[in-house]
């Protein structure tokens, strides 16, 4: 069982140019997205989180359930679900604005128990950032870590939410004992400062960074360093690719029964490159449609 924590949202995606275009609703969130990729994978999932009991909450449920991930885990309360406005560049790249007060994934607190047979646990996007269920869900990854199990970690930073970056930079560098692996964009790498090796230092076995259409990298803890090119593909938009990308690595280093810190860091150039080549392609079917649409396992082997 892989589990995901985080929040899970409504991405309001703009259907046409301008800034009063019509608004289309879809179901989002980087974690939610991660869950609903890995269940499209056929990964045993389960979704840790905090849903409203609204119309939106329901939907978002629902899409979980379709996908095959296991809901058990989620909590559910009155307040309203979280809000994020899109806006799309002219090459499909997306930026967020978030309507987050008093929503409900915000009061999301840690669980007694992770379900049975959890070997990993991957976090980020917002719940991070947003009291008080950041410091609940600080709480899992560091308790969910002393248990034994893999845990990582996608920042996917939004400084539209985060008041205060060196204290954000200060705590992400705090959660670097109790992750596995690292898996970040050049441009959040860049924000967060320093550098992967300095992070590896640290905790992670791997950390990985994705370059868009330039495809992604990883740097493991013995200094070994292994890219793979991007898949080219039309860009519709780039919403959901990053969550793709967590849920394919994850899924592919299950495969690998690579799942723990010490499997990850011993991965060779040949496991690797399967592992992000994996990635690459399922990240490039996401951006070819519109939303965060991940792709079923069958469409990974028919792009092969």
């Amino acid at each position: 069982m892989i589990v995901v924590a985080g929040e899970a949202l409504i991405d309001l995606v703009p259907e046409g140019a301008g800034a009063l275009a019509p608004l289309s609703p879809r179901l989002g969130g980087g974690p939610y997205n991660t869950a609903v990729a890995l269940g499209r994978l056929g990964a045993p999932t389960a979704f840790c989180s905090r849903v409203s009991a609204d119309a939106f909450g329901e939907s978002l449920l629902a899409g979980l359930r379709d996908a095959g991930v296991d809901v058990a885990s989620v909590q559910r309360g009155p307040e309203p679900t979280t809000l994020a406005l899109a806006s799309l560049g002219a090459d499909g790249s997306a930026a967020f604005s978030f309507y987050v007060e008093g929503t409900a994934d915000r009061l999301f607190r840690a669980p007694e128990r992770l379900p049975e047979g959890t070997r990993a646990v991957s976090f980020g996007t917002c719940s991070l950032i947003l009291e008080p269920g950041a410091s609940a869900y600080e709480e899992l990854m560091r308790t969910a870590s002393a248990q034994g199990v893999f845990t990582t970690l996608d920042p996917n930073i939004r400084t539209s939410l985060i008041a205060d970056p060196d204290a954000y930079r200060a705590r992400f560098r705090s959660w670097l004992p109790s992750v596995g692996l690292v898996k970040l964009s050049v441009e959040d790498a860049a924000w967060l400062g320093g550098s992967p090796k300095e992070w590896l230092t640290a905790g992670p076995g791997a950390v990985v960074i994705t370059r868009g259409g330039d495809g992604m990298s990883v740097l493991t803890r013995d200094g070994a360093e292994f890219a793979v090119p991007g898949e080219r593909v039309e860009v519709v938009d780039t919403i959901g690719a990053g969550d793709t990308v967590n849920a394919a690595l994850l899924h592919r280093l299950a495969a690998h029964d690579a799942l723990s810190v010490a499997a990850v860091a011993a991965l060779g150039e040949p496991e690797w490159r399967d592992i992000l080549g994996y990635a690459a392609r399922a990240a490039a079917l996401t951006c070819s449609r519109p939303g965060a649409q991940p792709p079923y396992a069958w469409e990974l082997e028919e792009s092969r």
